[in-house]
């Protein structure tokens, strides 16, 4: 017996993945996509997986809010 997702990639050759909207570009330039978690100050948002611990510190004390891209 085979796992479930091993059973559907011998059948299909591939696994889907829903394809995610593009939410837009950040602060720097980065491409965001819905579901990624970005930090929003103001009227910026930054990609959180782009940011070194020191940014993330540093927006957090400017009043930076954690929301998820829609």
């Amino acid at each position: 017996m085979e796992h479930p997702t091993i059973e559907q990639v011998n059948r299909t050759g591939y696994m889907y993945s829903p394809k995610r909207e593009e939410y837009g570009n950040d602060g720097l330039g980065n491409e965001v996509f819905s579901g990624d978690e970005i930090l929003v100050l103001y009227d910026e948002f930054f990609l959180r997986e782009t940011l070194l611990c020191e940014s993330i510190e540093l927006l957090e004390k400017l009043g930076a809010s954690y929301a998820i891209a829609k």
